[in-house]
């Protein structure tokens, strides 16, 4: 049975860019800042390899 490894760096970098992402919109008090809330934790959980 072979273990298939996933790449985590792609899934931390696109944590960093989720939360850049998360931190404009809370200071340009975007709206609809609660759409980009899935994608943080989404891409957290991917890269620290707990799902």
């Amino acid at each position: 049975m072979e273990v298939k490894r996933n790449s985590r760096s792609k899934y931390w970098i696109l944590f960093f860019i989720s939360t850049i992402a998360l931190i404009i919109a809370i200071a340009l008090h975007w709206p609809w800042l609660t759409l980009i809330i899935p994608f943080v934790t989404t891409f957290l959980v991917l890269a620290m390899d707990i799902i």
